[in-house]
């Protein structure tokens, strides 16, 4: 076998092929668009470039032919939060061999070694967590948009290799063709209808001001998340572009109390249910049928990505008043089937619980795993969220 480093257009587009290669006989999998893949490891469209590094591999065989991928990447803000420094490594594909599979794991922990780190998270992205983040271990069905799928064996290449689980990522399904539970409504009314609370969904024409919403309440929900950085407002203005042409203004909103914003939840089309026949190529003939099949309303499914409340307002059932416009807006779309609630740790005991109470059911698990270079180091695995947030933040 041989590895060498992606350096050039040529390595750079074996990269992509690997997981061709790899899914070639399933048709389960969806191919990740090409040009979301290449962003990821420009310097020029990744904003996390500016705080991180990172670099990536391809493996042949003895006979020349691509057999499996991997990349490193270590993000400064947040490698030396723990008490391992730690960096990451991801879009791992490789054929059912464990010789190949630990040749990819160990160039990665020597690249990161060299440069500090005592441990490795994966499979992650170089980038926010909303994507490519995770290893599929239950629940091989189709992938929305975003969400890792990987065959059933990698899982015992991960852990043969002592990677340990640091959290586990429950993804639920909720069936939108089916009513709420009333008690659902009635805390929603009841919000609703209390002075000084406001609902709006976004819009590109005042995106500005919807972008530095999502920022204060993002910076001030997630600030009890286990190694907590604030959000970059650029790295979200250049998500926020990438999405564009599938995002729907009416499937992210926003909650105010006395103007001030409280909460959003953002979901999009699971465009996926179109990108599956393009093989991860975008061109302009795609591009026009990707257009046609919107139209048409071939997209029966949408993913929720993120949702979040600050502390003070939490349990107070904003969620539910933000899930009554959110039914209202699916109302008018018919075509829509299923809601993907996607992914909430299982370090994260209040969204767990939101999962269960709208009725979501058990759709697919993935596992993010930690590996520590020194075999005498202690392990532990990712803090719980406290339940009390809204009474430490008072």
């Amino acid at each position: 076998m041989k590895i060498i480093e992606v350096h050039n257009k040529k390595t750079a587009k074996q990269f992509l092929d690997v997981a061709r290669i790899i899914y070639k006989d399933n048709d389960t999998w969806v191919c990740p668009l090409d040009k979301t893949i290449n962003k990821t490891f420009d310097p020029q469209k990744n904003e996390f470039f500016t705080h991180g590094k990172a670099n990536r591999w391809i493996l042949f065989d003895d006979n020349k032919n691509l057999i499996g991928r991997v990349a490193a990447f270590i993000n400064d803000k947040k490698a030396y939060n723990f008490a391992q420094p730690t960096g990451g490594m991801g879009f791992f594909e490789c054929i059912n061999d464990k010789n190949a599979a630990f040749l990819l794991f160990d160039t990665c922990k020597e690249w990161l070694s060299e440069r500090g780190m005592e441990a490795m998270d994966g499979p992650i992205n170089f980038g926010e967590n909303d994507n490519f983040w995770g290893l599929l271990v239950e629940g091989f069905s189709p992938p929305s948009y975003g969400m890792q799928y990987h065959h059933p064996y990698y899982k015992a290449l991960f852990e043969d290799y002592d990677f340990s689980t640091f959290f586990v990522q429950v993804t639920n399904n909720l069936d939108i063709t089916k009513p709420f539970p009333e008690r659902f409504w009635k805390i929603a009314d009841w919000v609703r209808k209390k002075p000084g609370y406001s609902f709006k969904h976004f819009t590109f024409k005042n995106s500005e001001k919807f972008v530095n919403d999502l920022i204060e309440i993002y910076d001030n929900a997630w600030q009890f998340h286990e190694n907590f950085t604030p959000m970059s407002k650029k790295d979200l203005q250049n998500s926020l572009a990438e999405a564009k042409p599938i995002l729907e203004e009416e499937f992210c909103w926003f909650a105010y109390h006395n103007d001030t914003p409280i909460a959003f939840l953002i979901m999009l089309p699971d465009a996926n249910q179109i990108l599956k026949n393009f093989k991860g190529k975008m061109n302009l003939i795609n591009k026009i049928r990707f257009v046609r099949f919107r139209k048409q309303n071939k997209i029966t499914r949408a993913r929720i990505t993120v949702m979040g409340v600050i502390p003070k307002f939490q349990k107070s059932g904003i969620e539910s008043a933000i899930f009554w416009h959110m039914s209202k807006v699916m109302d008018k779309r018919p075509h829509y089937k299923d809601v993907e609630l996607s992914w909430v740790g299982d370090f994260n005991p209040k969204m767990r619980a939101l999962h269960e109470s709208v009725g979501g059911v058990f759709s697919k698990k993935h596992i993010t795993y930690r590996k520590l270079f020194n075999k005498d180091a202690k392990f532990q695995s990712s803090k719980e969220i406290p339940m009390d947030t809204k009474e430490r933040n008072k």
